[in-house]
């Protein structure tokens, strides 16, 4: 059975996890897990990425995650970090959508929420004067305060982080500026990045490509259609992995993930559970790969 199919909406899928968030959360993610992937979790023993992910959630905690996943937190982190200058730059931030003063912003941007995740809750405004504010207000309505105990995939690391709007400016590309800018996310073990994928043409025709840290193709298919195109290798690729790698430094795992606009390096985001540790990778043999070099019983003593 395809869950997604069945509810066809983030917002009903949402809604419903949040009706069962009494249930605990291992029998929660054995269930999550076996029916997005249709096999059995082993968590005594954790072979696979997507297992792995799964021991992270459950026993790996480090109370700086809490900023890192919060998009208007983390910009903290980057500056801690030395990097102030990959930041996007913001117009504000705000507790509800009713406190954006319109008028003020430029003629683009981006609308985000500070907890979302996957794109589901984000709005591209290419030109203000074609903006449906009332339609942003519906996308945007949520209740104050701070993301609940046992909702979602039981992603540790947003629990009891607050929940606002941050709008920043929409970075463009200049040769297709209706695609998006390419989105390169880094897979980064123990501070190292080991694994790149590219996203391009994001709103318009999601494609993707998973690379080594040298720039190989390693003919990999995740939810998105692989971009076939041969793609060169950024110039700024090295420049790139060192900044990742600054940001990852301290943690077990995580996904950086940086814009590269002009040659200029922008910070997206850090992602510590990607697609919450439910994807099926084709070949099959990408979930063994991925998960390699992550090392969990080093952090045992943070089991919880």
């Amino acid at each position: 059975m395809d869950y997604k199919k069945l509810f066809k909406t983030h917002k009903l899928r949402a809604a419903i996890l949040d009706l069962v968030r009494f249930v605990p959360d291992k029998p929660m993610i054995r269930f999550q897990y076996r029916l997005s992937l249709k096999r059995r979790l082993n968590l005594k023993d954790p072979k696979r990425y997507t297992e792995k992910l799964q021991w992270y959630k459950l026993y790996y905690r480090n109370p700086v995650m809490h900023k890192c996943v919060d998009k208007y937190a983390v910009r903290e982190f980057v500056r801690e970090r030395g990097l102030e200058d990959i930041l996007v730059p913001l117009y504000g931030r705000y507790d509800s959508i009713d406190e954006v003063d319109w008028e003020s912003l430029p003629d683009s941007f981006v609308v985000k929420t500070t907890f979302g995740g996957g794109g589901l809750d984000v709005v591209l405004c290419r030109d203000k004067k074609e903006l449906d504010i009332e339609a942003i207000r519906k996308k945007f309505d949520f209740r104050p305060g701070k993301v609940k105990y046992g909702t979602g995939g039981r992603e540790w690391a947003y629990f009891g982080i607050p929940k606002a709007i941050v709008v920043e400016k929409l970075l463009v590309n200049e040769e297709h500026p209706e695609s998006g800018v390419n989105d390169y996310k880094f897979f980064c073990y123990d501070g190292k990045a080991k694994f790149i994928y590219l996203d391009v043409d994001r709103f318009v025709d999601h494609k993707r490509k998973f690379f080594d840290r040298d720039w190989n193709d390693l003919n990999i298919i995740s939810e998105y259609k692989l971009l076939k195109d041969d793609v060169p290798k950024p110039g700024n690729l090295n420049e790139m992995i060192e900044t990742a790698e600054k940001l990852a430094s301290g943690f077990p795992y995580v996904r950086v993930d940086l814009y590269s606009v002009s040659g200029k390096i922008y910070f997206g985001e850090m992602t510590f559970y990607p697609w919450s540790g439910y994807i099926q990778f084709v070949p099959d043999e990408a979930d063994m790969l991925f998960a390699k070099d992550l090392e969990l019983r080093k952090f045992e003593a943070n089991e919880g």
